[in-house]
């Protein structure tokens, strides 16, 4: 496969720093935008050991002027834009009344509108040259929404019906321009070492929890395949479905357990790193992982099923055939 162009916004850490790694691995040209310069620079070491090209671009994804002129540069630097993956966010854990203004905007600047800013800059360069992807790193919050994270919640919600809108719109113009979401299921990252928490204890993910490589082989397979949408592991599935199905049930049930399944039993530190107003990784690398290594999945059945699913089909239409035959030979 030739080189591509590839954006990866939220690349400094997490799941944009394993999805710049994976990429890196394909050959690939990466940009690396975030805010972070220790995170960033780590980030294109590793992309260049694994064997692609990269360019560093410290920006703020909130700030539309400077999403632009990241683009801008990529297009100069390193070529036309292949694959633009929109990663970048920032949270608040803490109840609703708990949340400032100041900061429930903030993270809608950085974890929604950082994605419109960043669509907006590759489709002003796809779509004259009609190919282009566009990865949208969802999670299953954004159908459901769960206590503590209002803001997270409301950001992902509306980054998937803003994606519906600009889907449709490339349909009718029959663009070749292709955008999806991949919604995720709960990652080991960094995110609960340094997003800001009112939260008497440390913050984690809702188990069961995967590690972030998971997530960057489902972005690199949406970026090179055509699907709306992406589900990745088992609770996103079920968590999707049981919304559908049941959502008051579902209210009830986090209302009794969302609170004590997003935290662990060791205190906060009151010296923890926050990251939303400065990058935490500005002067230490945080990496791809958090700190539930021993407690996360390196793999995901559902996902393994979900890219297999056409040979899975195949093999079990011709089980059933063989079945219906033999049953037949026996009458």
């Amino acid at each position: 496969m030739s080189e591509r162009v590839v954006v990866v916004t939220g690349a400094s850490g997490g799941v944009g720093r394993a999805v710049a790694r994976a990429f890196g691995a394909s050959g690939d040209a990466v940009a690396l935008v975030a805010r972070g310069r220790a995170g960033l620079d780590a980030a294109a070491a590793e992309v260049k050991a694994a064997g692609g090209r990269a360019l560093v671009l410290p920006s703020d994804t909130a700030v539309a002027a400077e999403v632009d002129t990241a683009a801008a540069r990529v297009e100069a630097e390193l070529g036309p834009i292949d694959i633009w993956v929109n990663d970048a966010f920032t949270s608040v854990f803490a109840p609703f009344a708990q949340i400032t203004a100041e900061e429930f905007r903030r993270v809608t600047e950085v974890s929604y509108l950082g994605y419109v800013y960043g669509t907006q800059a590759a489709l002003r360069y796809m779509r004259p040259r009609d190919r282009g992807a566009i990865v949208q790193v969802g999670s299953a919050l954004a159908y459901r929404g769960i206590p503590l994270q209002s803001a997270y919640c409301g950001a992902k919600h509306a980054i998937q019906g803003f994606t519906e809108s600009v889907r449709c719109e490339l349909l009718h113009d029959r663009s070749g321009v292709r955008i999806t979401m991949v919604q995720m299921p709960a990652l080991n990252t960094p995110q609960f070492s340094w997003v800001l928490s009112r939260l008497p204890r440390h913050p984690q993910p809702v188990p069961p929890i995967y590690q972030p490589e998971v997530a960057a082989r489902a972005v690199l397979w949406a970026a090179e395949h055509d699907r709306r949408e992406w589900w990745v592991g088992a609770s996103t599935a079920a968590t999707l479905v049981a919304n559908a199905v049941v959502p008051g049930l579902l209210d009830r049930y986090l209302a009794r357990t969302g609170f004590d399944s997003q935290q662990t039993s060791q205190t906060a530190s009151p010296d923890r790193p926050v990251n939303l107003w400065e990058p935490a990784d500005h002067a230490d690398d945080y990496g791809a992982h958090g700190v539930f290594d021993d407690r996360s999945h390196d793999e995901s059945p559902q996902w393994w099923a979900t890219i297999h699913r056409r040979p899975l089909l195949a093999a079990t239409m011709a089980t059933a055939a063989g079945v219906g035959w033999f049953s037949g030979r026996r009458r």
